[in-house]
């Protein structure tokens, strides 16, 4: 069973991952993998030596070709998975970006970016991504 926590902080050498809950004139942003069907939002690793929310920044313009946006912070969140790194609890931080600009074309694994009014069916992290959704719904950052 997957479990999902939120918090205000933990310590910053625990987060692992940089998740960005991205709009773009009153859209959803989504990526679509090239390997995959499914759409999420952006995110990804952290690298060594790098701090969190340069993980975010470059995790954003990698998936997206965001140029141009403003980010705030939400929270941490975690998760607790059998399938995930044995079962540990792992944490990550959860951001809100509104993208003004994009780049003309993506150099990533991402095929394409998908501007959605409604959020997806086909979710690549179905038990994970909208819970982080409906968090920062909670805390005020989506109307």
């Amino acid at each position: 069973m997957t479990k999902i926590n939120f918090y205000d902080q933990v310590a910053d050498e625990n987060l692992k991952f940089a998740v960005i809950i991205a709009r773009h004139n009153g859209k959803w942003v989504f990526c679509k993998h090239k390997k995959r069907e499914t759409l999420e939002v952006p995110g990804g690793h952290r690298e060594p030596g790098e701090d969190i929310l340069t993980t975010a920044k470059r995790e954003l313009y990698e998936e997206t070709g965001a140029l141009d946006f403003d980010m705030k912070p939400i929270c941490v969140y975690s998760v607790t998975a059998p399938w995930n790194f044995n079962g540990k609890e792992t944490f990550g931080m959860l951001y809100y970006a509104e993208i003004q600009s994009f780049e003309k074309e993506l150099h990533s694994e991402i095929e394409k970016i998908v501007f959605s009014e409604n959020l997806p069916e086909n979710w690549t992290y179905p038990v994970i991504q909208p819970e982080l959704i409906q968090e920062a719904k909670r805390r005020g950052f989506l109307l």
